[in-house]
């Protein structure tokens, strides 16, 4: 008696290797279990495929779906955002204001030095701010800086 490898085989290798996946939390093993379902679905309108055909088309698909996820899909994840800062590194740092803010606007501040990977920041002040004054970083809220008069 041969071992077939049938359809649902493959669907429930497929999502067996995506469960695992929250265990690990890697995502890598998904796309494993993504091509095994690819796999599977294959086999559902032809099913006289040979098992080494099987391991071949679920070889060839793990390596796109990895390959994708890592040069394209993942870089285009990136959290650019400034959440996170290192407050250290902006603490009596020295800028020029752009423009003062106002009300419940923001002003702007350039730094000489792109200071965490921007030189141009918000600003937040209780002092009277006009453009061209020199400030100083003395705190964050969330993006912004709070400042003072240097």
């Amino acid at each position: 008696m041969e071992f077939a490898l049938l359809y649902w085989h493959w669907i429930v290798f497929g999502i067996a290797l995506m469960l695992t996946e929250i265990f690990l939390g890697s995502f890598f093993i998904f796309w494993f279990g993504a091509a095994a379902i690819i796999v599977g679905i294959i086999l559902v309108p032809f099913p006289a495929v040979s098992v080494a055909a099987q391991i071949i088309i679920w070889t060839i698909s793990s390596a796109v779906f990895a390959i994708g996820w890592f040069k394209i899909f993942k870089p285009l994840s990136i959290d650019r955002t400034k959440a996170g800062l290192s407050k250290e590194a902006l603490l009596g740092e020295i800028g020029q204001v752009l423009a003062p803010p106002n009300g419940d606007k923001f002003g702007t501040v350039r730094f000489p030095a792109p200071l965490l990977g921007s030189d141009e920041w918000l600003i937040i002040s209780q002092d009277d701010l006009t453009p061209g004054d020199r400030v100083s970083v003395v705190d964050l809220s969330g993006n912004s800086l709070i400042v003072q008069k240097a």
